[in-house]
Formats: structure tokens, C-alpha cells, sequence
């Protein structure tokens, strides 16, 4: 009965996200990882290019348009700095955040889902109540008080974000460690004198870790926007270190007079969002068959 609500719960949280056909789900996740793919590839090769400089100033060449100038292919910004060096710059420094935050939420929600769901008693109402207190916690205004505190910085918003966006990953690996905890091969090592760890590392997480890779990818488009979003409002990376959403706010300021200034790096959040949305669809699908399985 135990694995069978568990289980029910894993599925449920699986069927959230919307479906496509078969073959239109394959093709759109096959696009999305193209799309990810060749944005990733055009800002390694951008950093790779002689001419890139996202920080010179260059006044005499100042709000230059795209396709006008060869030594500035996207335009440049109102001081004169290439934008293509600076939205690369920019992935660069957003990506790697991004992957930041969600290995934090990676690990946290895997360690805390896992004890919470194979020793349960105490431990899992322990686990459950700092669940229900970090979902409390609203991670903006948590962020902002903080910033006046110790001063905005990417190591702050890492922190912040990655300790307050765990909860998805935990409640999968508690629903799936607490319908393994019961079945032969965990128990019979167990029996034999096996240590809880080892029975974790070696019978419960093999089984736990493609679901939480599943989240982590499903996760990536929304942690991007927040991101983006937080840097937009002025708490996370700080001037003069290029971001997507600081770009972005660069860019309002001179709307009128030179919008590629705001269209640039919105277009490229909105590649490798929709990107990874697509790309996540695959994996989000083809879960549900191995849960059919161990159920």
C-alpha cells in the first residue's frame, strides 16, 4: 500500500508538465536540444574569437547597429562596447550560475529526500518541517534582505536559490526511497549486517539518481528566468560583469534609440529557455515507464 501511494505520487508529479504525440514530443525535444546546443557553441566560440572584448569602451563607435560594422557584427552599446562579446560574456556568466544553483538544489534535495524517505519516523518529520518552512521562504525578499546585509553577489544568490528551490528534488527521492525501502534487495543486505549508508549508496541511490536528473533538467529554463529576473532588479551579478538580465536592463534605458540593446540577450534567454522547456519534454515522458516497472 505504501509503494503503491508513493508511486502514485512520483507519477503524479511526472504527469504535471504538458504532453505531445509520440513523434511531436521527439521532435520538438530533438529541436530543443539543438537550439541549447548551438547556443551553447556560439558563446564558447564567440570567447574563442580575436576580436572578442566585452568590457573596451569605444565611443567614436557608439549605438552601432547590427550588420553594420564587421568588427561589430550584433552592434554595439551606447558607450561603444561589442555586443556580441558582451551577450557571450553574459551567457557565459548566467550559465554557469544556473548550473551552480541547480547542483546545489541537486544535492540538497537528494540527501534530505533520501533520509527522509528510507528512515522515516523522526527524520522524515524533521526533513518535512524544513520543507515546509523553506516553501515559506520567499526567496526574492529572503534575497533582498540579505543583499542590504552583506551586498549583492553571485556566491549570495547561489546560496539563496539553491537552498530554497530543493523541495522538488526531495520530495521525489523521499517517494521513491520510501517504496524501495521495503522490497528484497534492500532488505537482504541489510539482514546480512550492511550499513544503512551503504545500503543507500549502493540499492537506493542507483535507482533514485535518473529521476532526479529528470528534475534537474526539467529545472533548468525556470532557474535561468529567475536568475534573470534577479539580476534584472539589481540583486544578483553587479556592473560592469555582463549578464542576460542586467543586459537587459542596460538596454531599457536606450529602448528607443538602440533596442537591439534589449532585443539581443532577451532572444538569447528566450532560445535556451524554450531550448531546454522542449529539450526536458523527452525525459519527462519516458520516466513514467520505468516507475510502471519497479510499481
Amino acid at each position: 500500500m505504501t509503494d503503491t501511494v508513493a508511486m502514485a505520487q512520483v507519477s503524479a508529479a511526472t504527469r504535471r508538465r504538458p504532453r505531445f504525440s509520440t513523434r511531436q514530443g521527439r521532435w520538438l525535444s530533438t529541436l530543443g536540444g539543438i537550439v541549447v546546443l548551438l547556443v551553447i557553441l556560439a558563446i564558447i566560440a564567440v570567447h574563442l574569437w580575436p576580436g572578442f572584448d566585452a568590457f573596451t569602451q569605444d565611443l567614436a563607435h557608439a549605438r552601432l547597429g547590427p550588420f553594420i560594422d564587421p568588427n561589430h557584427p550584433l552592434g554595439t552599446d551606447v558607450v561603444g562596447r561589442d555586443l556580441l562579446s558582451r551577450v557571450a560574456a553574459g551567457g557565459q556568466t548566467t550559465l554557469l550560475i544556473t548550473a551552480a544553483i541547480v547542483l546545489v538544489n541537486f544535492v540538497v534535495g537528494t540527501v534530505l529526500g533520501l533520509l527522509a524517505g528510507f528512515f522515516g519516523g523522526w527524520a522524515d518529520n524533521v526533513i518535512a518541517l524544513v520543507t515546509d518552512v523553506s516553501l515559506a521562504l520567499p526567496a526574492v525578499l529572503l534575497l533582498i534582505a540579505l543583499s542590504a546585509i552583506f551586498g549583492p553577489s553571485a556566491l549570495l544568490m547561489i546560496l539563496v536559490l539553491g537552498f530554497t528551490h530543493w523541495m522538488s528534488f526531495a520530495r521525489l527521492a523521499r517517494a521513491t526511497a520510501l517504496s524501495l525501502r521495503g522490497r528484497d534487495f534492500v532488505m537482504a543486505p541489510r539482514m546480512l549486517g550492511a550499513s544503512s549508508a551503504r545500503i543507500i549508496r549502493t540499492h537506493i541511490l542507483p535507482h533514485v539518481l535518473p529521476q532526479m536528473f529528470i528534475v534537474a533538467v526539467t529545472s533548468i529554463g525556470s532557474v535561468i528566468l529567475l536568475q534573470a529576473g534577479l539580476d534584472y532588479l539589481g540583486l544578483g551579478i553587479q556592473p560592469p560583469e555582463p549578464t542576460w538580465g542586467g543586459l537587459v536592463l542596460e538596454g531599457q534605458k536606450y529602448l528607443r534609440l538602440s533596442p537591439w540593446q534589449v532585443i539581443l540577450p532577451g532572444l538569447a534567454i528566450f532560445l535556451i529557455v524554450g531550448g531546454t522547456t522542449f529539450f526536458s519534454q523527452r525525459f519527462t515522458a519516458e520516466s513514467t515507464q520505468p516507475l510502471r516497472k519497479v510499481r
